[in-house]
Formats: C-alpha cells, sequence, structure tokens
C-alpha cells in the first residue's frame, strides 16, 4: 500500500510560480515511479510530468515551463511550476505507478493522492 498527499495548490496571477509537493509512503514507496497528473472541469486526466528511475518526462503543455524533482530521503516528489498560465488551472494528482515505461498513461497508476487545486488568474 502507498499513500500519497499533494500539497502547495493555490489562486496565482498569470506569470507566477507555484511548486507543488506530493509525500510518498508506505513501506514499498520507493518502487514506484511518480507522476503528475492535472484535471480541469469537462476534461479528462492529462499528463504533466513523471519520474521513473532517475528518467523525467513532461507533458507537452508544460515542457520548458515545469520541473520534476525526487527527493528519496524525504519520501517526496515536488513539481516546479513556473510562467504559469490561466490554461494551468486544474485540480493536480500526484499518483504511484510500477509501470516504469508508461508514467504518462494515467491508466496504469495504481494509487493516488487526493489532489490540490490551483487557479492561475489572468
Amino acid at each position: 500500500q502507498v499513500q500519497l498527499v499533494e500539497s502547495g495548490g493555490g489562486l496565482v496571477q498569470a506569470g507566477d510560480s507555484l511548486t507543488l509537493s506530493c509525500a510518498v509512503s508506505g513501506h514499498t514507496s520507493s518502487r514506484f515511479a511518480v507522476g503528475w497528473f492535472r484535471q480541469a472541469p469537462g476534461k479528462e486526466r492529462e499528463f504533466v510530468a513523471g519520474t521513473s528511475r532517475g528518467n523525467k518526462y513532461y507533458g507537452e503543455s508544460v515542457k520548458g515551463r515545469f520541473t520534476i524533482s525526487r527527493d528519496n530521503a524525504k519520501s517526496s516528489v515536488s513539481l516546479e511550476m513556473n510562467s504559469l498560465e490561466p490554461e494551468d488551472t486544474a485540480v493536480y494528482y500526484c499518483g504511484a505507478t510500477l509501470d516504469y515505461l508508461r508514467v504518462n498513461n494515467a491508466r496504469t497508476y495504481n494509487y493516488w493522492g487526493q489532489g490540490t487545486q490551483v487557479t492561475v488568474s489572468t
């Protein structure tokens, strides 16, 4: 069993930065790849970023603006978001998967956090 808890969401203005954190716990949690997804109202869950065996992956819409980092000592995964746009407004979820090759596919994920709201105003 793996537990994930997101934090750091909030209301910011376009162009601002925000960092989300995902606390990962559970005796097998270090085996899992971790990813960030987001879901806006009326839309499907979208891959944002993932980290798997030292590799990092990003969705096209956030490349160059977002950075994912994993701190195994702290059992956390952070998502640094820069140059935020109103289109980034969504609930952001972190998840854990054992499918190291498909971290961008939400269907492969075994565990999810409860989500944290990010709202970017114009």
